[in-house]
């Protein structure tokens, strides 16, 4: 590369910095201001100063397209939860979630051009109550049958890898969390994804700073991490009220039956979700032990 060719300097995001030293991704992130310089031409962008605070995984831009239109640049590195991404938002097609308009996927990249939300104000700062309502509402319309020839993931498969994962470090310092806990949490995890049904498509990381306020519709959903998912689909609403620190601590049984019935699937299933996924966040947010033990299993 000449220096005539050498990109401009690129904004980082102290997030972005931080994440990639800690994944090993300081290599990656020295080829990003030639792969957003290389992105911008072919796609005929002009590209603006990067969302702050901005994300771990990605480094995400507005720009503008050669007719002028207003975009969203992203580009991260790959990693198994965003590998999905773009097939998802294609399967949406923009009902409920933002427009993909390209994507670019390379040895250890995924660059997408995405629809622009305006005023892209987050969901979060919303009451909680109105949360539940606009999530639930999203999430019933997200939960559509997966293409043919699909290539996401199953929840069964993640939700195995995540066991596994708990399983061992359980084993590795069982004072982390009570045994007896610890054994209901993970049978949970492992059977609930296994049951029949029909096939729907997930978000899997549904909560309120992923969705923005917008001009096409009045909420869109970003950065979802597709997986497919048989029988009910409950497990989507489980970031969403382990997000609602305060109401779920008050009440977790109300909280998790109130979403139930926004959502209009099982109370039952969704408690047993909840449970499960308290028992194995709980290593790093101990107090999620107790909510679990506060939650009724029928």
């Amino acid at each position: 590369m000449t220096a005539a060719e050498v990109p401009p300097p690129l904004p980082l995001p102290p997030a972005l910095v931080a994440a990639a030293a800690e994944e090993g991704r300081t290599a990656w992130l020295d080829t990003l201001p030639a792969t957003v310089a290389r992105l911008a031409s072919t796609w005929g962008l002009t590209v603006e100063a990067p969302f702050a605070p901005g994300g771990q995984t990605a480094w995400v831009a507005p720009v503008l397209d050669w007719t002028g239109a207003e975009r969203v640049l992203k580009v991260g590195w790959r990693h198994p939860e965003a590998e999905h991404e773009a097939d998802g938002l294609h399967a949406w097609a923009g009902h409920g979630a933002v427009r993909l308009y390209a994507v670019e996927r390379t040895g250890d990249t995924i660059a997408l051009l995405l629809e622009r939300c305006r005023p892209g104000t987050p969901l979060a700062a919303r009451p909680e109550e109105e949360q539940d309502e606009i999530i639930a509402d999203l999430l019933r319309r997200l939960w559509i049958t997966p293409p043919a020839g699909h290539p996401f993931r199953s929840l069964r498969a993640m939700c195995a890898q995540w066991a596994d994962e708990f399983a061992e470090q359980v084993a590795a310092a069982q004072h982390v969390v009570d045994p007896g806990l610890a054994r209901a949490g993970l049978a949970l995890f492992r059977t609930l994804p296994a049951d029949a049904g029909r096939a729907v498509l997930l978000v899997t990381d549904l909560h309120a700073g992923n969705v923005l306020a917008a001009r096409r519709e009045p909420w869109l959903v970003i950065d979802p991490k597709p997986h497919v998912g048989y029988g009910d689909p409950g497990y989507d609403a489980t970031q969403h009220l382990l997000n609602c620190t305060e109401r779920l601590a008050a009440d977790p049984a109300g909280l998790t039956d109130r979403m139930a019935a926004l959502l209009e699937v099982d109370p039952v299933r969704l408690r047993r979700w909840l449970f499960a996924r308290s028992v194995l966040e709980s290593p790093r947010e101990p107090g999620l032990a107790d909510i679990a033990r506060r939650i009724p299993l029928d």
